[in-house]
């Protein structure tokens, strides 16, 4: 008991001097702004009494800072407490005219985002741009050099108009900067002014139209309107009017710990040069975005219980969401409680409707305290997921997920061009109420992906065999692909026949893998490299298997495409063909015979053909691809591998006959006259043209012959131009009259083959530069025209119809020409 008072006794004492101390620090800081507050006065006559600024008849909203209200000034009054700490400024629409910037501009897109501090200079505060991207240990000699070598704007100076009372804060009239076209928090960026020929901002049509202060931020609404030459839309009176929202939020004073990126792994990252390093070179360390998530009872977390988040993810839905949507909105971002539960969490992830004017009158979907899911009416048919973080250390701190109203469009019609052969459900253009319900939550638990730190992992389709999409059980239990961050929307691989499939998305295993390493809290770990160890070893452990692969999406890659299924691009797109003549030859029915008019059958026409020229363009990948598998040297083999060289000459020999023999199946005299009077045959040519250039490109020209420089047993160059010449031009070895499909085509290879003659790679714009001129393909080419030359003369004196012959002149003079421009 004696034991416990002298405890008592020592703790109350500890307390009472730590109190003290506190106390005498606070009244220490305010003495020396009182002292700094009567320099000032002395020095400068324009400071003035608190009362004097903030009169009796201000209108005032404490928060973050006091914000005061006087006649048509507004003021902040700013803690001192508050100068030289990090806050974000975050500039965004709030309301905007129609097709702004295009079609991915809409009220709740971000235009500035700046890590700013509130700092005094003599008798002014200045707002400073902050940056984190350099950084050292304020206590060594380096922390000096990287100040000076990274020296922040200055976006804007105040003149200090008073201090407060006890001299706790200072105040500054604000009306010019929220008023004024200040570049970096305007909505209109130089390529748009320069677009819309915008003169000026016409003050006496713009004013702040409110101003709100809240504990940890402040929300300024500007509304503002520009004399503009050649707005986007033009009705005469050259005006570009926006309303803008400025929100100011305070940072963590501590950042969250950073967690170390693993490229094995993919993540949204941000990354900081650190100049304490003791290496030769400073480090460059990359980290995750992601949320702040700690669990409420650390020790039932590490006993493996699931446990709730000090503060859990929440996601409001935009008040504009039509009602019928919001259940599916809500469902699918929170499909994601399932994954945070691989991390240890329960309930991590939240859906809210939007609070009524009742339970919060100051909810908006541009304030950032708050994660909305916005509902946007365009016609634009798409949804992103942007999201806000702390530069310092990657903490995620609000994400807006932007649905265009339009999209669902898109996804009724690709279901039924990619599944309606083997799926009913799919031959409407009323696609059942419950099928596009499951579309719309798989869309929102995409982007919410990424608003969680996702980037697309276009691998993650790649792990599933071919045959498996047929199999019902299979589909059900995994979906199309091994996450929903991949663009894999569709099983259109099943065949007629096929029973109990899944033909649309879901999360996989590798979207619990992924939040698992950014998201399970690692207990005892007191900076980013102290979890190291652990990190490797969760990616190790799942190493080689397809299942947790991440691959970004990448030109060279067959094994990272978009909008593919399945481990084997040829058979995958044989499918694919065999299912779209089925829809093709039911297009009409399915349509126009349905509504009475042609406008959704030209539309599916034309998707149908780009659904055509995906599956085309997935094995054209194949040929000088490269797999692409991210190790660490500890691992074995190599990271990139050359596709084999059998399976290259099958994916173009699968070309051949599916993409440059003319797909007559797609020439319905049906469709095409009763949607255009004109244009049948070119645009035959477009599709077929695209991917023959893409085969016979710059880039893939020199990997085929870096490969086979590394190993003879590799594709080449040279076999790959010899094995298309076959191809293009095979009725001349044959003797056959060629139609005028293939005339197009024979064309576009001579145009193709004068670009590898004469142009050149730019430095600025290839991914993949190397000195064309000083390489094999000016004689690669040189050859392969002058052997299609003489083929061409000698199948000219054939019995061949007339247009065919004259095609053949024409060519011969055409190869005259590249092989001798003079």
């Amino acid at each position: 008991m004696k034991k416990i008072l002298v405890l008592v006794v020592c703790s109350s004492i500890i307390l009472s001097c730590a109190t003290a101390q506190s106390a005498g620090k606070k009244k220490a800081n305010n003495q020396s702004a009182q002292v700094q507050s009567k320099m000032s006065k002395k020095t400068n006559g324009n400071i003035k009494d608190y009362e004097k600024v903030i009169t009796k008849d201000a209108i005032s909203d404490s928060g973050l800072f006091d914000v005061h209200i006087v006649g048509e000034k507004y003021y902040f009054e700013i803690p001192m407490e508050h100068l030289n700490t990090d806050m974000l400024l975050v500039s965004r629409f709030a309301k905007l005219p129609s097709n702004l910037g295009g079609g991915y501009v809409n009220a709740g897109t971000k235009t500035n985002t700046r890590m700013i501090n509130w700092e005094r200079f003599k008798n002014k505060i200045l707002i400073k741009e902050k940056s984190s991207s350099a950084v050292a240990a304020d206590s060594l000699p380096i922390h000096v050099s990287v100040k000076s070598n990274n020296y922040e704007p200055t976006l804007y100076a105040f003149d200090i108009a008073a201090f407060s009372k006890d001299s706790s804060a200072v105040v500054i009239d604000v009306t010019s900067f929220y008023s004024s076209d200040v570049k970096s928090i305007s909505g209109l960026s130089s390529r748009l002014r320069s677009s819309y020929k915008v003169k000026n901002l016409d003050k006496s049509r713009s004013f702040i139209n409110s101003v709100k202060s809240f504990p940890e931020n402040i929300e300024v609404i500007q509304d503002f309107t520009y004399n503009a030459a050649e707005p986007p839309v033009n009705t005469g009176d050259e005006t570009i009017s926006v309303q803008m929202n400025q929100s100011m939020i305070l940072l963590p004073k501590t950042p969250m710990q950073p967690r170390l990126y693993d490229e094995r792994v993919g993540w949204f990252t941000t990354s900081k040069y650190d100049y304490s390093s003791e290496e030769l070179k400073s480090d460059e360390k990359t980290y995750l975005r992601r949320w702040k998530l700690v669990p409420k009872d650390i020790a039932a977390y590490n006993r493996g219980e699931l446990v709730e988040p000090v503060k859990p993810i929440v996601y409001y839905l935009d008040p504009a969401t039509p009602m019928k949507f919001r259940s599916y909105m809500k469902e699918g971002i929170e499909l994601w409680q399932k994954a945070f539960e691989a991390a240890g969490f329960k309930n991590a992830i939240i859906a809210k409707d939007p609070p009524t004017k009742e339970e919060d009158p100051d909810f908006s979907p541009e304030d950032i305290r708050y994660s909305v899911v916005r509902y946007v009416a365009s016609t634009t048919r798409n949804a992103t997921g942007p999201s806000v973080s702390d530069p310092r250390s990657g903490e995620i701190i609000e994400s807006d997920i932007i649905w265009y109203h339009n999209h669902l469009r898109s996804y009724r019609n690709r279901y039924l061009l990619e599944t309606g052969a083997a799926n009913p459900l799919a031959r409407s253009l009323n696609t059942p109420k419950e099928e596009i319900g499951e579309m719309m939550k798989m869309v929102i638990a995409h982007e919410v992906g990424h608003t969680l730190g996702l980037p697309h992992n276009m691998s993650a389709s790649y792990a599933y065999d071919v045959e498996s999409y047929r199999d019902g059980d299979f589909t059900q239990k995994n979906g199309i692909a091994a996450t929903i961050m991949d663009y894999a929307r569709y099983n259109y691989i099943a065949q007629p026949g096929d029973e109990n499939i899944r033909f649309i998305r879901q999360l996989g295993p590798y979207d619990a893998y992924a939040i698992n390493y950014g998201y399970r809290y690692i207990d005892g770990a007191k900076s980013a490299e102290d979890e190291i160890e652990t990190l490797k070893g969760w990616v190790n452990e799942k190493a080689g298997n397809p299942i947790y692969k991440f691959g970004a999406r990448g030109s060279h890659d067959p094994t990272a495409q978009t909008e593919d299924i399945g481990n084997n691009s040829i058979k995958a797109s044989t499918y694919g063909l065999k299912n779209l003549k089925i829809v093709a030859k039911n297009l009409t029915s399915w349509t126009s015979d349905k509504t009475d008019n042609y406008e959704d059958l030209e539309e599916l026409y034309g998707e149908l053909l780009s659904v055509w020229s995906r599956y085309v363009g997935h094995v054209v990948t194949h040929i000088g691809g490269v797999e692409e598998v991210t190790k660490n040297p500890s691992q074995d083999g190599d990271v990139f591998s050359p596709v084999s060289k059998t399976y290259q000459k099958s994916a173009l020999q699968w070309l051949q006959e599916n993409a440059f023999e003319t797909p007559t199946w797609l020439i319905d005299k049906s469709i095409l006259q009763n949607i255009n009077y004109a244009g049948y045959t070119d645009r035959i040519r477009g599709l077929q043209a695209r991917h023959l250039n893409n085969i016979l490109s710059f880039e893939r020209l020199g990997r085929l012959i870096d490969h086979n420089a590394l190993d003879s047993k590799n594709y080449s160059a040279l076999e790959l131009l010899t094995d298309v010449r076959a191809g293009i031009w095979s009725e001349a070895k044959l003797g056959a009259n060629v139609s005028v499909y293939r005339r197009n085509l024979q064309r576009v290879y001579l145009d193709a083959m004068f670009d590898l003659m004469t142009d050149e790679l730019d430095p600025k714009r290839s991914r993949q530069y190397f000195n064309v001129n000083q390489s094999d393909i000016r004689a690669l080419v040189r050859g392969e025209l002058n052997v299609i030359k003489r083929m061409l003369t000698s199948a000219s004196k054939r019995n061949i119809d007339t247009e065919t012959k004259y095609h053949y002149q024409d060519a011969i003079e055409r190869i005259n020409t590249i092989l001798d421009p003079k």
